[in-house]
């Protein structure tokens, strides 16, 4: 697969600093990108901001239910607490889509603390929400948002992707390629309570070696 199969990619929370550094990445590696807001003006005026950093890229600007419904594969790129009604909101648009969570459950004003769903994990309650039949996969929790902006900055991390299909694992693996960073196959959905827990430990490691390049790579692989 390459990231000419993938069609468009829609971010919800596109105009935060992880939606929007993930979309500038993507639509720096040639993807079709549109962002999503609560209010369509704010799409609108973020994407024309971000478009401005891109040479013959540009990335769309819209509320989030229109860029939902205009997209293949959707991105979730919200804070836990506002997970469940950002879903509710899209959720009609979503049928026959990927979706990709970039969600982890954190406590705290600095998000240090891991705190346990109650469905198991984030993403395992994004599949309850939704239905059996949505097709989700979660990857991107253990990537800072702090160098996504940056296109001289190189990712020295990897990126777990958990999802019951391998086909749709290999989307975010292709994703986390076009973004900069190692895409790895991790298992069904329910593994990704791992993935969101160890989110707050490297805060707690970014904020103890005051770095903020802290990550996971996985070491051993010869592919």
């Amino acid at each position: 697969m390459s990231i000419s199969d993938l069609g468009m990619i829609a971010v919800i929370g596109g105009t935060g600093s992880e939606g929007s550094g993930f979309a500038l990445r993507w639509a720096q590696a040639g993807l079709d990108v549109v962002i999503g807001s609560r209010m369509a003006e704010k799409g609108e005026r973020v994407a024309a901001e971000l478009s401005e950093r891109l040479d013959g890229a540009s990335i769309r600007g819209t509320d989030n239910f229109s860029a939902a419904e205009q997209a293949d594969v959707v991105v979730l790129s919200v804070p836990y607490e506002s997970q469940e009604v950002n879903l509710a909101g899209i959720a009609e648009a979503l049928p026959g889509k990927l979706l990709v969570t970039v969600v982890a459950p954190l406590l705290g004003e600095k998000k240090g603390r891991y705190a346990p769903a109650a469905g198991g994990s984030a993403a395992l309650e994004v599949q309850a929400q939704l239905g059996d039949e949505m097709r989700i996969v979660a990857a991107f929790q253990n990537v800072g948002a702090h160098h996504l902006a940056d296109f001289d900055h190189v990712f020295d991390c990897d990126v777990l992707v958990c999802g019951n299909r391998k086909a749709d694992r290999e989307v975010a693996v292709v994703l986390a390629e076009a973004a900069g960073m190692r895409g790895i196959h991790s298992g069904a959905l329910q593994n990704a309570a791992i993935a969101e827990g160890l989110t707050a430990m490297l805060i707690s490691i970014n904020a103890i070696y005051k770095t903020r390049s802290a990550g996971i790579r996985v070491t051993g692989l010869t592919q």
